[in-house]
């Protein structure tokens, strides 16, 4: 079972992949994403993007500054204003 998870800035679509989960660096709160979760929308703060291609892997971190995050049927969407690196 995998979430599929994307992360768009306004430039371009910076990853579209499937990986186990996904930790958003929420306005009120981290928040951790895995397939199935309930639809949410969230602002999302400056911070870091954590991306765990597997159960139990070292996470992948993506900096990110500002923007939102919709977890649907389809998955995660973090739409982001920056992306670092």
């Amino acid at each position: 079972m995998a979430l599929h998870f994307e992360l768009v800035t306004p430039e371009k679509l910076v990853r579209s992949e499937d990986v186990h989960m996904v930790v958003v660096p929420g306005a009120e709160g981290d928040f951790g994403v895995l397939e199935g979760h309930a639809p949410f929308m969230s602002t999302i703060h400056d911070g870091d993007v954590q991306v765990y291609k597997t159960e139990g892997s070292a996470p992948e971190t993506i900096q990110v500054r500002g923007g939102f995050a919709e977890v649907s049927e389809k998955g995660l969407t973090v739409l982001a204003e920056h992306v670092e690196g």
